[in-house]
């Protein structure tokens, strides 16, 4: 069998071990996704934005989990810091989960200013930033500030656009993620669960279940 997509000379290996680490969480082992973490996705720091982004997506998905990242944020905030914001919608709101995770609230500001300056303009970030990017990222904001029925409202405004801002299924999940968990915190159990019971019947069944 070949296992070269898993080599540490792919692109994609990173990415592929980041798969690994959300079917570790779908088990409730956050350990041994956090063992991914500090090993081959993200225990040598990356600059490069496609390593970043599986950074702060698993990061944010063990933060809703309620899993003890201790001082990965900073490391990886810092990173971000140092990255140009509105070039790429997608990135931003990855950077934002990064800022709001690490608490640095004054790079979350400067993202949101550079993302709400790009939507006044044209082209397609800019079309992306203004119709998802901006407002996902002023969500994860709201969340941050414990906010959870603001988060909630701007989440379910764009969860049925969301594909216009790049990234996987798998890879924008984490804003259905981030609504569940605003929607339970904001007191909207039925919202919650009503989001819950629909991934749960989107889940593929085995033939003999069928």
């Amino acid at each position: 069998q070949d296992n070269s997509a898993w080599s540490q000379d792919s692109f994609f290996a990173i990415h592929n071990w980041w798969h690994l680490a959300l079917f570790h969480l779908g088990l409730g082992d956050t350990e041994a996704a956090l063992a991914l973490y500090d090993g081959s996705i993200y225990g040598e720091a990356s600059t490069l934005a496609f390593d970043m982004v599986d950074a702060a997506a698993l990061l944010w998905r063990l933060h809703l989990s309620s899993a003890d990242v201790g001082a990965r944020w900073t490391v990886l905030a810092e990173a971000y810091a140092q990255q140009p914001h509105g070039q790429y919608a997608f990135d931003d709101v990855h950077a934002m989960l990064a800022f709001v995770g690490a608490g640095r609230e004054a790079d979350a500001a400067t993202t949101l200013e550079a993302m709400a300056a790009v939507a006044q303009t044209r082209g397609d970030n800019a079309e992306a930033t203004a119709e998802v990017g901006l407002p996902v990222a002023r969500a994860i904001q709201a969340f941050g500030r414990g906010e959870h029925a603001r988060a909630t409202d701007l989440l379910r405004g764009v969860r049925n656009r969301a594909a216009r801002f790049g990234g996987s299924h798998a890879q924008r999940d984490v804003l259905d993620l981030t609504l569940i968990a605003a929607a339970e915190r904001s007191g909207q159990a039925g919202l919650a669960q009503a989001l819950i019971s629909e991934r749960d019947a989107a889940k593929p069944r085995p033939a003999f279940q069928a």
